[in-house]
């Protein structure tokens, strides 16, 4: 263990901002993190052991205790449900003979849920030793089972298992074609970094991560900060079940991505960038290591880029599973190897970011566009779109079509078009932009992807008239009580309190005064929680029982009322809603009796 650690250190220059890819490599090599390799850590990288702990305990892809040697996560997002993975799950653990949660009793398999994959589109999917298997079958099931009992190892597994892919649909601006490389470097040199930041600013180019903040406005407050050190942080964590736009750009454009990150690097100052890649992605992690040592050989990374005073590079950094790592200062601590709690801001990011210098973060959409954006000029982009949302969106399609896959929109778009070109019929709901987003009805399809109306960070989850609308929120009610990073009060206690009122009206027990109770755990969440997980955890009982009160109604337990009052209940939640109190007297004598 002493040689595999001191070889694993240098292999990352002993620098603690590695500790999580140092982990990593642990757990992959003993299957947990033992006792004597945190004891080594500590001497060996001069940090505290409780940061180890601490980190070990926080990342759910990391374990004290040993874990199988093949190591199993089934999907539990909802679209996963919806293609009958709790069914697939019955079965894999039979034939493995492996009870859900455990280790199978020979150290040889463990099986366990995990929140999303990221392959949303080809579920049921599940992650063996970290590499993704969709379109789960019982012949698969089976063909997976007798390669572990073999004990042949997962890279060795023929390619058509492991074959994950694109399902584009629908192309526009940004994926009808490739950036030839080199093309977008060559055309901001030529320029200077004002000229193109003016550019990303004229486009009207907004952060495609949801936020939909100014990406020019962003790149010139890091560049008007004091500190000379800057950085470029590209978030490919994308965690959010429904989400997985970013999977295909990292897969088949990442030069245009790297291109993006390289003109950002240029107008900021910045020499280095990183790829903070979804732990559940990492299929993707080699090939984007090769491809950025293949830009370096062109000249298009490095140093001395196209033959010029330019240097940058970049590293690509895995995440360990953890959601909250998608909210940009959260993302920036796990980058310097620490827990990924949210960071107070001010000060942002921009003026101190990673290692408390001037650092940006772009999703990986928002780099892709600014790359053609150097390209083609801001006047071209603002072309598409609306006038206050310019340019195309990349929707990832799932759940109830029959195309579930990846769209390109200009803004404006309605979701009446949307649904018929992806092939949806019968649709009851959409929840656009994931669990964090917004739930709309079948009244709603002429609204329009936009930031002025519906923005989305480019999910979009349908559903038809055979589901039932609670087994979807208490799905993304669970999630949220689950990746809660537990750093506040109101996140921490308020999405367990919320999960635990939320099951009682799903299981029939809940009465007018359990709702009224939900809807105030959820506004004391969303009022006072530290970061975006928090104060995003209520929307998907909030959108639906503004949309859907009759079926709330429906939940709740038959009780007794006084004549004249709202039998089936609905004057009471619409009150509840429109924030109304002279329902309380009403909900005072309906508890009593």
């Amino acid at each position: 263990m002493e040689s595999f650690i001191k070889h694993t250190l240098e292999k990352y220059e002993h620098q603690a901002t590695q500790l999580l890819m140092i982990l990593r490599d642990i757990q992959a090599q003993y299957f947990h993190i033992p006792r004597q390799a945190i004891d080594l850590l500590v001497a060996e990288l001069n940090i505290p052991k409780t940061q180890i702990l601490g980190v070990i305990e926080f990342y759910s892809f990391l374990s004290s205790e040993p874990r199988g040697r093949y190591d199993i996560y089934i999907s539990d997002s909802i679209t996963d449900q919806m293609l009958g993975s709790h069914a697939m799950a019955d079965y894999l653990c039979e034939k493995l003979n492996t009870p859900l949660g455990t280790v199978r009793v020979d150290g040889l398999v463990s099986i366990a849920y995990t929140s999303c994959t990221g392959l949303c589109e080809q579920g049921p999917a599940v992650l063996v030793n970290g590499y993704p298997i969709g379109q789960m079958t019982k012949a698969r099931i089976d063909e997976i089972a007798a390669l572990i009992e073999q004990q042949i190892p997962v890279t060795e597994w023929k390619a058509e298992l492991l074959q994950v892919n694109d399902n584009i649909y629908k192309k526009d601006l940004l994926l009808s074609g490739h950036i030839r490389p080199g093309a977008a470097l060559w055309a901001t040199i030529e320029g200077s970094k004002e000229k193109i930041l003016e550019e990303i600013k004229l486009s009207g180019l907004r952060g495609r991560g949801g936020a939909g903040f100014s990406t020019g406005m962003k790149w010139q407050f890091c560049c008007e900060a004091q500190e000379t050190e800057r950085y470029v942080v590209c978030n490919a964590d994308e965690g959010e079940p429904g989400t997985f736009k970013d999977r295909i750009l990292l897969n088949s454009y990442a030069h245009d991505l790297l291109e993006g990150m390289a003109v950002a690097g240029f107008i900021i100052g910045a020499k280095k960038g990183f790829i903070y890649l979804r732990g559940e992605y990492l299929h993707l992690y080699q090939p984007l290591v090769d491809i950025i040592a293949e830009r370096k050989r062109d000249k298009f990374l490095g140093e001395h880029i196209l033959g010029f005073y330019w240097e940058f590079n970049v590293e690509v950094r895995l995440g360990l599973g953890a959601y909250i790592c998608g909210e940009e200062s959260a993302l920036i601590e796990s980058l310097e190897g620490k827990m990924g709690v949210p960071r107070n801001r001010p000060p942002f990011p921009v003026t101190s970011g990673y290692l408390n210098k001037p650092t940006i973060v772009n999703n990986v959409e928002t780099f892709v566009a600014a790359a053609h954006i150097a390209l083609n000029g801001g006047e071209w982009f603002k072309q598409h779109g609306t006038e206050k949302s310019a340019g195309t969106k990349i929707l990832s399609i799932s759940g109830d079509c029959a195309r579930p896959g990846i769209y390109e929109y200009p803004f404006g778009t309605t979701v009446r078009q949307i649904l018929a070109d992806c092939g949806a019929e019968d649709v009851l709901g959409i929840q656009v932009g994931g669990p964090s987003g917004t739930f709309i009805s079948n009244q709603e399809f002429d609204r329009k992807i936009a930031f002025e109306d519906l923005a989305t960070g480019g999910s979009f989850i349908i559903f038809n008239n055979s589901r039932d609308i609670f087994a979807v929120v208490q799905n993304f009610t669970h999630f949220f009580a689950h990746e809660s990073c537990g750093f506040c009060t109101p996140c921490r206690v308020g999405t367990s309190l919320m999960k635990n009122q939320f099951d009682k009206i799903c299981t029939g027990h809940g009465s007018s005064g359990d709702v009224r109770e939900l809807q105030e755990i959820a506004k004391l969440i969303k009022a006072t929680s530290h970061c975006g997980l928090g104060q995003t955890a209520a929307q998907p009982i909030l959108t639906t029982l503004e949309r859907y009160p009759e079926l709330y109604n429906a939940k709740l337990k038959q009780i007794s009322f006084e004549p004249g009052f709202d039998l089936d209940g609905s004057l009471a939640i619409a009150r509840l809603l429109s924030g109304r109190d002279d329902s309380n007297a009403h909900l005072a004598q309906v508890e009593e009796e």
